[in-house]
């Protein structure tokens, strides 16, 4: 009997988990998903709930609920993991594996900006959406809000869902606009880096869409310091922006257990950002954070019954759900054809989507891989509707069991 150990039962998770069960019969090998959450997000829905274009409570599930039967959900913290041995070392009990899947995800960190934990906790402008108590809590104080500056900032390190910080920009100035507070105010985003977003031909789109409504990009923005009390946001290089409301994306690393408690990691780059400090060196600081793998199998690079996927993997591509649902079934299928003795035909392309939604009914799809664009930037409601209103019924009912007609 093989043993299958995942770690994490968020998207990649899941969806990996449940095309095992479906292609391995019970009696050729045990599948287990380890996380210390018993409750699944639909995290794409994060930036539309200070909106209320979605509804909270329709936003998560019983982790039990998502995987087939068949497959041992063990509730437990992991603290590292030892290949050599083949465990996972968890807070409760240890679990021992033939074959390992990581799906670790990123790990936001709020308290590694000083002051925006505080400003989150102690006042009503702070709200790092993210998690989803700030984006719930964000619905109240949109409605309330009655003008000024809105400020959305993007942190130095890699972060999940790379348009989410565009989307609440331009949604919030779309709001503005509905209501009627939009002459008096301004919509801000910064970066650390120089692009409102990196792929063309979408990003020369979002230019133009926000030169046409006047929404502020601040590009080699590295936010140093959130000042909650005077509502003002520091620089590494000492400069200002004011805001009424602060939209913060947090800090996101990977997971403890995986980046320091373990091998796992070993040859991946550090971020450039020091935790211990909680501010911005400019010199690598944090260990490795993503497990080494090859971009295409998605095996680990030195251990060969080991796998990644989703947002801790090293692959050179977007940390989505539409990543990791692409990446699932190549895992899957190289994982058993491995198992099998077989050569492993499962080819991930760097595939990713991201709808970016630009105003209340329009959006634009970006799809790309690792060498190219594969959609037209094409502002649509159809686009709209398939991202509102189609893809969440197809992400639990179908992805998240695992079901997907792509090919690998």
């Amino acid at each position: 009997m093989t043993r299958i150990a995942i770690i994490g039962a968020g998207s990649g998770g899941a969806m990996t988990a449940n095309i095992l069960r479906r292609k391995l019969q019970r009696d050729k090998a045990d599948i287990t998903v380890i996380d210390k959450s018993d409750t699944h997000y639909y995290q794409p829905s994060y930036y539309l709930l200070p909106f209320d274009y979605m509804m909270p409570e329709a936003q998560m599930r019983p982790v039990d609920d998502l995987l087939k039967p068949g497959i041992d959900f063990h509730q437990d913290e992991v603290t590292g993991v030892d290949p050599d041995e083949q465990v996972v070392e968890c807070a409760g009990e240890n679990v021992e594996y033939d074959y390992l899947i990581v799906v670790s995800g990123h790990v936001l960190e709020p308290e590694t900006v000083p002051g925006m934990t505080e400003g989150w906790q102690e006042t009503d402008e702070v709200f790092p959406y993210y998690h989803y108590d700030a984006a719930t809590d964000m619905s109240d104080a949109v409605d309330e809000f009655d003008g000024g500056t809105f400020l959305v900032t993007v942190p130095d390190t890699p972060i999940k869902c790379a348009g989410a910080p565009l989307k609440m920009s331009m949604l919030m100035e779309d709001y503005m606009s509905r209501t009627g507070i939009r002459e008096d105010s301004r919509v801000i985003m910064t970066k650390p880096g120089e692009a409102v977003f990196g792929v063309e031909p979408y990003k020369s789109k979002m230019e133009e869409i926000w030169a046409d409504r006047d929404i502020e990009f601040v590009p080699n923005f590295s936010v140093a310091e959130v000042d909650h009390e005077n509502r003002v946001v520091r620089s590494t290089d000492g400069d200002e922006i004011e805001y009424d409301m602060y939209a913060p994306v947090s800090p996101q690393y990977g997971a403890d257990s995986i980046a320091e408690n373990s091998p796992l990691t070993e040859g991946g780059d550090p971020v450039t950002f020091d935790k211990q400090e909680g501010i911005y060196s400019g010199d690598p600081q944090r260990p490795p954070q993503y497990v080494t793998v090859d971009q295409h199998t998605l095996q680990h690079t030195e251990y060969d019954n080991v796998f990644a996927l989703g947002d801790c993997d090293s692959a050179p591509k977007s940390r989505t759900a539409s990543a990791a649902r692409k990446q699932a079934p190549v895992v899957a299928k190289n994982l058993i054809a491995h198992m099998e003795g077989e050569p492993m035909r499962g080819h991930y392309d760097g595939y990713a989507a991201c709808p970016l939604l630009t105003q209340k009914g329009k959006a634009v799809i970006a799809e790309f891989d690792y060498e190219d664009a594969l959609s037209a930037p094409v502002e649509s409601r159809a686009n709209w509707v398939l991202d509102v209103n189609v893809l969440p019924a197809t992400y639990w009912n179908m992805w998240m069991k695992g079901y997907d007609p792509a090919p690998v």
